[in-house]
């Protein structure tokens, strides 16, 4: 695990505050959020059958956990996210175009290799979807969707300063984003990592959306891993914001208008995975039997970092930590959950 604590760091808030504030800021979001997106609140499974094909299968080699049920033939895994389950959700409780839900979502993710300041075994992050028309897959709708997003963010942030006005030397988000496609990055950026091209750009526009994650770029390689089965690879992307106090650029959210019949088709065979065809859920999709959506994923814990001005993750969410990182922490006074 890698760590890194800014020189002087000292949190804004006592590990009391910390928390009310971490409430009230996830209930003020909610609300805007839902606000702005139409979206209503429902329940989510914390596990999903193992055969129905729901499960988010992330960038394919990461091992969901799975276990028994007694006296069940079935055999359940704890999501990964909810990305297909609310689509299938949506078609369930009879949504509409222009309507849509949002949800708490914990996840496990023991495969993540990269613990460190903002990443975890443990995810928690409002899932969202969103029931669209077929006009509405475009660019043009999905960039009215983050800026949205971005507004939800930044006003809970106004709101969240006013009552802890100790939060006020962080400064306020930029609201305006800047929109460019990942193959504009490996085009302007060539010699550098994806990671890398996030920052140089972070550092000058502050709030981004990086359009095209998926598909393979111009060098034969795609920006970042994302499921063939969800997000359509031509209208999805990220939500970054340039993290001051760690100096990197911050993944707040990763979303995208959804796959139809032919995307899905199309990324299937491209990613070699067409055995997941037959899958209940797949089939449904490719016999257009599902909505049209939009969606994803906000987390939940990176946004109380960001906002509340925290170093490290383990300071707004309870997981399980190196004996190095404690104990490195604990030097620093950082106090983890």
């Amino acid at each position: 695990m890698k760590t890194v604590i800014p020189e002087g760091y000292k949190s804004l808030l006592s590990i009391y505050d910390t928390q009310k504030a971490i409430s009230l800021l996830k209930r003020l979001f909610e609300d805007r959020l839902g606000a702005l997106l139409n979206l209503y609140r429902v329940s989510a499974p914390l596990f999903v059958d193992e055969s129905s094909g729901l499960n988010d299968n992330l960038n394919g080699y990461e091992r969901p956990v799975s276990f028994d049920i007694l006296r069940s033939e079935h055999r359940a895994e704890v999501v990964q996210s909810l990305a297909k389950w609310k689509r299938l959700a949506l078609k369930r409780y009879g949504f509409y175009p222009g309507k849509g839900l949002y949800t708490d979502m914990n996840a496990i993710r023991r495969d993540e290799d990269e613990l460190d300041n903002i990443h975890s075994v443990y995810v928690d992050q409002w899932d969202w979807e969103k029931v669209i028309l077929q006009e509405n897959r475009n660019l043009d709708y999905l960039k009215l969707t983050v800026m949205d997003i971005v507004t939800a963010i930044c006003d809970t942030q106004d709101t969240i300063q006013a009552i802890y006005p100790q939060l006020q030397c962080l400064g306020k988000l930029e609201r305006r984003v800047s929109f460019v496609t990942a193959q504009q990055l490996e085009d302007d950026y060539p010699g550098l990592s994806a990671k890398e091209r996030e920052l140089q750009y972070l550092k000058k526009h502050k709030t981004a959306f990086i359009i095209g994650i998926g598909g393979a770029l111009k060098s034969g390689r795609p920006h970042d891993g994302r499921a063939p089965d969800y997000d359509d690879w031509s209208l999805n992307g990220d939500i970054m914001f340039y993290n001051e106090l760690l100096g990197c650029a911050f993944e707040i959210s990763s979303m995208g208008v959804r796959v139809d019949p032919e995307a899905m088709d199309r990324q299937l065979r491209l990613s070699g995975h067409d055995e997941r065809r037959a899958l209940p859920y797949h089939r449904a999709l490719l016999n257009g039997e599902l909505p049209l959506t939009i969606g994803g994923g906000i987390g939940q814990s990176r946004l109380s970092m960001l906002l509340l001005g925290k170093a490290h993750i383990g300071e707004v969410q309870a997981s399980i930590w190196d004996e190095m990182t404690l104990n490195q922490c604990e030097q620093a006074g950082i106090i983890l959950l």
